[in-house]
């Protein structure tokens, strides 16, 4: 037969032919997938998922006997899969599916009410399963983790000591899912018992996932479901607040709710501008927080503890309008949006449930009003408490679907402030959904772990980390913001801005030099937090050219303990590395599974591990910048006995210094542009190489050893 499925992302069909089989009566169905993983459904009822490789079984019952047993064969958007699917009458008539995909350690349960039924019934619900792991999942507004917790509307993540890992969570219906304990323990996924009855045709879907590592199950998991709801993952330069560095006013920064005295908000957020232009970093965009509208009953901006009242800019502020004064500063806007207000005239011209809109006609209004104002991403805040809809089965969706598709239309952008779980799960729906803030206002160093465990949840479903705003004279908090490969938001007072700290972060146009992914905790950061160890996090992030993956790992000290303590081998390196202190300047070669043992001397410690290539030369790369591989600073590189690195400079940048290792001195030239001579240090092996660009704002440099250099 064939299947007919629709796209999520739009009205195309997508024919999927599937084979069917009928198992004989009284005889189980068995489907497997990678690794030995089979899945197993018993014509009484019972169901099994087992990982023979890891001894691990996951079994529960449907509880009465099954009809219609059917094992087929498809693809969806995670991948090919076979599939288990049967009906049965408990106490209503239903419909159940189990899939197991071909290429990645996953299975789906689907459950449909076929003519409306009580919310009873859970599934998977597992009687039987892996005992004695730590769990995580992450609860509240921000999405802290927590572990041995089990917030309903999270992910769970279970994982033993040798780091085998197991993530249940929904796959559907994110805002009123639930995963729950039984009354005798038993682990199951549905619907939040909130909700009293299902619709006729009503379909819930559940995700399982098993690993072995935490961060390759959070990887797994994290693709399979963005695979499965159509979404294009964004890169991480997708948008202006990925891009470049900007500017914020929401709580902690300098002018939350007040400008420079003597100075009106528009004077105020020139006069920032104009400190970008003199320090010589371009802005990218600038945040417009809660202020910048009227709210409340008195539609006062100055209300700080009220909603929306009407989604214009006020116009004592901007007296002729949000567009001109765009128009003026000449750089994007971001723009930040609470709930709506019980007095709001929106309430009688659109359709409202609990504190937000769920009208169409609304959220395409809002973003034509911004579209034509400038505005590049729309910042909804808080989700968790007060921007929130009636709980329903519907109108979460609704909410966040229209607000998505509305921005979406007029090529908007946006990002979520203050999410739940839930609403990070949601926005693997959404193309648009680019970042969300997970961590608390104002970024500091108490909010460390919370933001890089959280970041750990955002990344792995396709949303960039946003730290909050800071101050530029933070350094600490900047080179965290900057491996976090999400936005860089700072919020200094005029004239306190601190050039030279920036252009760590990002070159003379503001774009940031960062990594490939975000900055997350090591596998053995999980294990260490969930005993309660005392040992340093260790964290690391990459840049990754080919076979050669460039490792930045940062540690702090979490307790008394300052020694981190770590193998290369745990960050996948599989291939000896110059290790690169990156505040002391110091390094050494370190083989894979060799035992790296650094005092942690200040507030953090900062490695980057460089790869040593077949030319047996490391490139530590360009350490003026944090990010010394970034991809916005090093386009290319390669080695193949001979290294070759194309790098790219902003207008304006004369210069910049290329750093590597070598066990001797190498010779180097310059396809494209120039350099100066190589300098060499024959006590630490390392060298260092000044290039400059050509007139196309590039250059090419080739690095070996005489023997094996061929010019061009």
């Amino acid at each position: 037969m064939y299947r007919v499925g629709v796209n999520p992302q739009g009205p195309v069909l997508i024919l999927v032919f599937l084979s069917m089989i009928l198992a004989p009566a009284g005889l189980a169905a068995t489907i497997s997938g990678p690794d030995g993983l089979t899945v197993s459904v018993e014509s009484n009822g019972t169901y099994n998922v087992l990982k023979p490789d890891l001894g691990w079984q996951f079994e529960g019952s449907i509880g009465v006997a099954l009809s219609n047993l059917t094992v087929g064969f498809g693809a969806d958007g995670a991948s090919g899969y076979s599939e288990i699917s049967f009906d049965f009458q408990s106490d209503a008539p239903r419909h159940a599916a189990i899939r197991a995909y071909s290429n990645t350690p996953a299975v789906l349960f689907t459950a449909t009410a076929g003519s409306g039924a009580p919310n009873t019934f859970r599934f998977p619900n597992w009687t039987a399963y892996p005992q004695n792991l730590f769990l995580l999942s992450y609860s509240g507004a921000f999405a802290p983790p927590i572990f041995g917790g089990s917030a309903s509307d999270s992910p769970w993540i279970f994982f033993d000591s040798n780091r085998n890992t197991f993530i249940l969570s929904p796959a559907k219906n994110f805002m009123v899912a639930s995963s729950a304990w039984g009354p005798n323990g038993e682990l199951g996924s549905g619907i939040s018992p909130q909700i009293a009855a299902l619709p006729a045709g009503f379909q819930h879907q559940s995700l399982l996932v098993i690993e072995k590592g935490i961060n390759q199950a959070f990887d797994t998991w994290g693709t399979a479901l963005t695979n499965l709801q159509g979404k294009t993952r964004p890169p991480n330069d997708a948008d202006a607040t990925l891009n470049q560095v900007g500017y914020w006013t929401d709580r902690g920064a300098s002018y939350y709710y007040r400008t420079e005295p003597g100075l009106n908000y528009e004077n105020t957020l020139s006069a920032i501008k104009a400190d970008f232009d003199h320090q010589g970093v371009r802005l990218g965009y600038m945040q417009l927080d809660s202020w910048f509208y009227p709210k409340g009953s008195s539609a006062a901006w100055t209300d700080g503890a009220d909603g929306i009242y009407q989604y214009t800019a006020a116009p004592s502020l901007f007296p002729q309008g949000l567009p001109s004064f765009q128009r003026s500063l000449n750089v994007p806007l971001v723009t930040h949006a609470r709930w709506i207000d019980p007095k709001s005239p929106y309430r009688r011209l659109y359709q409202v449930s609990g504190n937000v809109i769920v009208d169409s006609g609304y959220w395409n209004s809002i973003a034509g009003y911004l579209s034509s104002s400038g505005v590049a991403t729309y910042e909804q805040d808080w989700l968790d408490s007060k921007a929130v809809t009636s709980f329903n089965l519907s109108d979460g969706d609704a909410f966040l679907g229209k607000m998505a598709a509305a921005m979406a239309q007029r090529s908007l952008t946006m990002q979520y402030c203050m999410p739940l779980p839930r609403h990070l799960l949601q926005s693997s729906k959404y193309n648009n959904l680019t970042t969300a803030r997970v961590s608390n206002d104002r970024f500091s160093r108490a909010e460390w772990s919370h933001f890089l465990y959280t970041s750990r949840l955002a990344s792995a479903l396709g949303v960039w980390p946003f730290t909050d705003v800071f101050m530029s004279t933070e350094a600490d908090n900047l080179l965290l913001a900057t491996l976090s490969a999400g936005p860089v938001g700072i919020g200094d007072p005029i004239g306190g801005l601190d050039g030279a700290n920036l252009l760590l972060a990002t070159r003379q146009d503001g774009v940031i030099v960062k990594p490939d992914v975000p900055l997350t905790p090591i596998d053995s950061s999980y294990l260490n937090t969930a005993q309660g160890v005392d040992a340093p996090q260790i964290n690391a992030t990459y840049s990754e050219f080919g076979a050669l993956r460039t490792h930045y790992v940062v540690a702090y000290a979490d307790g008394a303990n300052t020694k981190a303590n770590f193998t290369l081998a745990e960050l996948g390196v599989d291939q000896p590395a110059y290790l690169y202190d990156y505040f002391s300047g110091a390094g050494r070669v370190v083989q894979p599974s060799e035992a790296v043992s650094a005092p942690i001397v200040n507030s953090l410690l900062y490695l980057i591990a460089a790869p040593i290539g077949p030319s047996g030369i490391a490139v530590i790369g360009d350490t003026g910048q944090f990010v010394s591989m970034g991809k916005k600073r090093i386009t290319q590189m390669s080695d193949n006995g001979v290294v070759r690195l194309k790098v790219a400079f902003a207008d304006g940048e004369a210069s910049r210094t290329i750093r590597g290792y070598s066990p001797r001195k190498p010779t180097a030239w310059a396809d494209t542009g120039s350099i100066g001579p190589l300098r060499y240090d024959a006590i630490t092996h390392q060298f260092q190489i000044v290039i400059t660009p050509d007139a196309s704002g590039t250059a090419c440099l080739t690095i070996g050893h005489a023997h094996r250099l061929h010019p061009r």
